[in-house]
């Protein structure tokens, strides 16, 4: 098991920001804690990563125990904290340079990361000059230096604009072929484009830890297509588990599925088909976005 917590519990004085949680995560995996401002998914990142210790109960990351063996944990985790500590007057290369002797690997390792978070056309430049999307890289290709099993990211697409979205998204969803990762969001639309389960936490305390196939479970779809020319309603009601189609304005329609399996891959074999060119292709599950209100919204 990569990560396994029990009865965690964390007081601010009186405040109790965290309130008996408890989950497992395994390898490869990656689980989206999800949750509002101030629900309390900075505190279980930092516990997990040993900057905090709980009040009450424990935890294991990689099998090391957060109270006995806190270096072993140290060394087998990754972390990208919610603001990105980065020496800006340092060079990409030199700065990750120098993390590499504070973990003591191989200078190749460098390199390595460098190519793997798509840094190698910014390597030369000091990170002062780089955009938000390729600082977070650089945190990214950070975090693993020392090739950990764990990466915890702590709100790691904050920030970032559509276009650094996209790749950052991608590099996350391949690093979680072979890792564990634990990231935290309050942003729905994040976890249904990088996440395998949800764990939902609300003040403090969890209200929901389910894969994301089952929170849809049985709802319906919304995809919103744009095409470069406009289509027959009749034509698209053709595609499979169609249940309505609404031309919204121009060439853009709001197909709605009766499934919870993603058919963006069917109208893109639509769009093919019939020569068609797409300038947008969005899923918009309302329904998920429902769940969540009312399982944060606001209770005694």
């Amino acid at each position: 098991m990569s990560i396994e917590v029990s009865n965690i519990t964390k007081l601010y004085g009186e405040q109790k920001a965290l309130n008996a949680i408890s989950f497992k995560v395994s390898k490869p995996e990656i689980v989206g804690f999800l949750g509002p401002n101030g629900a309390g998914k900075s505190t279980m990142m930092k516990i997990l990563t040993t900057y905090l210790e709980p009040s009450e109960g424990y935890a294991k990351v990689n099998g090391f125990d957060l109270g006995s063996e806190k270096q072993k944990v140290q060394q087998s985790v990754g972390y990208l904290p919610e603001h990105n500590p980065l020496y800006l007057e340092q060079y990409v290369k030199e700065y990750l340079a120098f993390n590499a002797g504070v973990y003591g690997v191989k200078k190749s390792r460098v390199e390595e990361v460098i190519e793997l978070t798509g840094l190698t056309p910014e390597a030369h430049k000091k990170i002062g000059q780089l955009s938000k999307g390729y600082r977070q890289r650089v945190g990214l290709a950070n975090a693993l230096l020392h090739n950990p099993d764990v990466l915890i990211l702590d709100e790691p697409t904050t920030g970032l604009d559509p276009n650094q979205l996209v790749d950052i998204r991608h590099l996350i969803k391949t690093i979680g072929e072979t890792k564990t990762v634990f990231l935290s969001t309050h942003i729905m639309q994040e976890v249904e484009a990088m996440c395998d389960r949800v764990i939902i936490i609300n003040k403090g305390e969890i209200v929901a830890d389910k894969t994301l196939k089952e929170l849809r479970g049985g709802q319906e779809q919304v995809v919103i297509v744009e095409f470069d020319y406009r289509v027959e309603d009749a034509f698209l009601l053709k595609l499979p588990k169609v249940k309505q189609v609404i031309n919204t304005h121009d060439f853009v329609y709001e197909i709605t599925f009766s499934t919870s399996e993603d058919m963006r891959s069917h109208v893109f074999d639509f769009a093919h088909d019939n020569q068609l060119k797409i300038l947008q292709l969005n899923q918009k599950n309302e329904s998920l976005e429902s769940l969540f209100r009312e399982l944060t919204k606001n209770r005694p």
